[in-house]
């Protein structure tokens, strides 16, 4: 049963499934009326019965009773009959000799409503018998009226054959309906599906058709459509960036490919000294771009809010408290003063962090920077600002223009400036930063360090989460 279902069209399962319930709910339906008119039909038939019933027993109670007992019309057969069952009174057409009801069924002094067989009232089907008491508490008596059922079960025969006969074709005719609106209704699911299937994931705007109605489909064609816009534009980032990077992997490569083939030409005038100090200045070039490329990759493959950190290794790095001050000497100390010059820090500065994590971030600003500074490079911290302390990077160098501070954050991109990549680097310091900056939850931006001066320089301002008092562990 379930796999004929399971390969049903959704459309066909939409109208089996309304099918069911509409010949369901008219079954319901129907048996519901058929029971509402019989309730009524026995209803008008026991009132007649009693008003007939009423007017004998009124007439009993003044002795007045004539002989034949009138009636209105042939459906009417009425007896009176005293305590012992003897008849005293009937219509015209009822049995004079035989009551209707016998000793065992009567009960006088009470009304009751009986149905039975028509043979005993000379009628054709079941009877309607109603009795009510009349007479005198000296002489009592029973009136019995008897009233035959057959309009009322010819009534219920009539509109039970209408309903076998008229639901099943408004049944069928519903459904016709249903197929066309339903199939008219999944008609732009199809133009999605078959929309989907053309679409090949190669360049070029690609997207599905939006249905003009403002509906559920409508709202899913907009977010599939939006979705599509989101791949589209990390795939043209992922092909950017590979291209980049195989650009950048070339040229190291290409260098020292170059220099082996001139190597070999000169033979033994090659200054073979001066050949390896190159091949292992590209060679240690090409370490760090690989480095740098693979932990983009990893920062990439984490959720931002994925605390849990990997080490340039891939097993998971530590994360705990990190002093500021105590990270800005380790930091200053790799290189000489001049030109890098720490501002020792006051106390301490706490934040929650990756040590290796901060201090590739302090690694990269500063190299960043001592690649343009002119003199000096100034390493501070300050705060708390906020929720956050403060720490700055700040050179002497031509700085950068404020409309380009945002895109030298992104990857391989170098300004006009530091285009020679074995001064600019490969273009992706920054990007590093920006991306473990904002996995720490901080932000990282470049200000000029003075604003006005033919040289402003540069300041690298680094926000990050503030801890008041370090994890005693």
């Amino acid at each position: 049963m379930s796999r004929p279902w399971s390969r049903a069209g959704l459309r066909a399962r939409l109208l089996a499934l309304g099918v069911l319930g509409l010949a369901l709910g008219f079954a319901l339906g129907g048996a519901l009326l058929l029971g509402a008119l019989g309730w009524t039909l026995q209803r008008s038939v026991d009132a007649e019965a009693l008003r007939t019933a009423d007017a004998v027993a009124l007439l009993t109670a003044e002795d007045a009773l004539p002989d034949p007992l009138p009636v209105a019309g042939g459906q009417l057969r009425v007896q009176v009959v005293d305590a012992q069952g003897r008849i005293r009174a009937a219509s015209i057409d009822a049995d004079r000799l035989v009551p209707m009801l016998g000793p065992d069924e009567l009960r006088p002094g009470q009304r009751q409503r009986l149905v039975v067989d028509g043979q005993r009232v000379g009628m054709s089907g079941p009877v309607r018998v109603v009795t009510v008491p009349a007479g005198t508490p000296a002489e009592p008596r029973t009136v019995l009226v008897a009233k035959s059922l057959s309009d009322v079960r010819h009534s219920l025969h009539v509109v039970r054959n209408l309903l076998l006969v008229g639901f099943p074709l408004l049944v069928a005719g519903l459904a016709v309906v249903a197929w066309r609106v339903v199939g008219a209704t999944l008609r732009p699911v199809e133009q999605l599906r078959s929309g989907a299937a053309e679409i090949t994931g190669r360049a070029g705007a690609e997207r599905l058709p939006v249905p003009a109605g403002r509906d559920e489909i409508h709202r899913l064609a907009v977010t599939l459509n939006d979705m599509l816009d989101r791949l589209a534009a990390s795939r043209d980032r992922q092909r950017a960036f590979v291209a980049d990077a195989a650009h950048e992997l070339r040229s190291p490569l290409t260098n020292m490919r170059t220099e082996l083939e001139v190597a070999r030409r000169l033979g033994d005038d090659t200054d073979w000294p001066a050949v390896a100090d190159d091949l292992l200045a590209d060679t240690e070039r090409l370490s760090r771009l690989v480095d740098d490329l693979l932990l983009l990759a990893r920062l990439d493959e984490q959720a931002p809010a994925d605390r849990r950190r990997v080490a340039d290794d891939g097993r998971p790095a530590a994360v705990g408290p990190v002093e500021l001050g105590e990270l800005l000497r380790g930091v200053a100390g790799r290189y000489p003063s001049p030109p890098v010059r720490l501002v020792a820090p006051a106390g301490a500065w706490w934040v929650e962090g990756d040590p290796g994590e901060s201090r590739r971030v302090l690694v990269n600003l500063v190299d960043n920077a001592l690649r343009h500074a002119d003199a000096v490079v100034e390493l501070a911290v300050s705060g708390p600002v906020g929720a956050y302390h403060l720490v700055t990077v700040t050179d002497d160098g031509p700085g950068v223009p404020e409309a380009d501070r945002e895109r030298v954050f992104a990857r391989f991109t170098r300004l006009d400036d530091a285009r020679a990549r074995d001064a600019g680097g490969a273009g992706l310091g920054l990007a590093i930063v920006r991306e473990l900056v904002r996995r720490a939850g901080g932000t990282v931006e470049l200000a000029d360090a003075t604003p006005g001066a033919a040289a402003p320089g540069l300041r690298a301002t680094v926000r990050l989460p503030a801890l008041t008092e370090p994890d005693p562990d």
